[in-house]
């Protein structure tokens, strides 16, 4: 018997994001909501989550955790199968599944934590693999996989590949005949492998990339795809392409970024975010300075550059408290 008859995805909510933002977790329930009915009017009986339910690996407040339970019983509700799959942000340590933020969800009866790799039939779910569990994938032979998994030459973001480690490649996924994964929050696909894109986008590193939200897939036909028609975007603007189409270019539950190409003083930047962000029920509306350019004439200036890491242990290093241990401090931070 096949393991699911139609099968509705998601993957990389990241539920306690932006430090626990309610904003964040409301968009995640809201899209747990339309992902729901969605794949209820579509004829889904199983839902696969791939990935990264939490953000924070060593914490989660209160209140995701409400919206979380809120969250799953939403799911259990929704279909005869939940299975969840753990993402590396669902460990707590990097290197090994046995502490994790999920593992409560068994308790839900038809709610199925993945947190070794699972062969049921014609179908492998795998969770975030660990050591050399790599290697174990030529072996595996199913029709569908599903993971979550860190491949070489895929894209992170719309700006940044996956670079090579010499560790897993697409080139083992040689037995399976579609691969469907997490991890990576774009959408994309090459050959057997898709990355279905998480669940809406997260910052702007999205910007201009809206093709998030869910896949559905009926055993034996090609994934269909289907995006958030509410979700929160992300954009970048020029000033000057703003004020000549607003109506065009601004919508709401959008986060934009606008590069100052026109002279305008202080008081006029200040009304057009005051009459843009209401008018058009922006989230935000960041305006900055456009670059100046540098002449190659003039003299250089010599320009210390310091990695985030340099800076924060730094940071830790200055402190002058009889409150703070600072090698507690930077082990904490080192663990991040």
């Amino acid at each position: 018997m096949n393991l699911f008859k139609k099968v509705a995805c998601f993957t990389d909510i990241h539920f306690g994001l932006k430090g626990g933002s309610r904003t964040h977790n409301q968009d995640c329930e809201d899209f747990v909501s339309w992902f729901c009915d969605t794949a209820r009017a579509q004829g889904c009986e199983t839902a696969i989550f791939l990935g990264d339910w939490h953000h924070n690996r060593s914490t989660t407040d209160v209140s995701t955790m409400n919206y979380t339970v809120s969250n799953l019983e939403k799911l259990s509700q929704s279909f005869e199968k939940v299975y969840f799959i753990l993402g590396n942000h669902d460990l707590f340590y990097k290197d090994k599944r046995e502490i994790n933020s999920i593992e409560f969800m068994r308790l839900f009866p038809n709610i199925v934590p993945i947190r070794e790799t699972l062969t049921l039939g014609d179908v492998t779910i795998m969770p975030w693999l660990v050591a050399d569990e790599w290697r174990d994938i030529p072996n595996i032979k199913s029709r569908y996989m599903f993971g979550h998994l860190e491949l070489p030459s895929f894209y992170m973001n719309a700006m940044i590949q996956m670079p090579d480690h010499g560790t897993i490649q697409s080139g083992h996924f040689v037995n399976q005949e579609y691969v469907f994964t997490g991890h990576f929050h774009k959408r994309q696909h090459s050959r057997n492998i898709h990355y279905i894109g998480n669940a809406f986008p997260h910052n702007y590193a999205d910007a201009g990339d809206d093709d998030r939200g869910m896949m559905m897939l009926e055993w034996g036909g090609e994934p269909e795809f289907e995006s958030w028609p509410n979700q929160p975007t992300f954009r970048t603007y020029k000033l000057s392409q703003i004020i000549d189409k607003p109506d065009q270019l601004l919508r709401e539950r959008m986060h934009c970024r606008v590069t100052i190409d026109l002279p305008i003083s202080f008081e006029e930047a200040n009304f057009i975010k005051e009459t843009f962000v209401p008018q058009y029920k922006l989230r935000e509306l960041m305006l900055i300075p456009e670059k100046v350019e540098v002449d190659a004439n003039s003299t250089p200036i010599d320009i210390n550059f310091e990695s985030v890491d340099t800076i924060v242990m730094n940071q830790i290093n200055a402190i002058d408290s009889g409150t703070f241990e600072k090698s507690l401090l930077l082990e904490i931070y080192n663990d991040l």
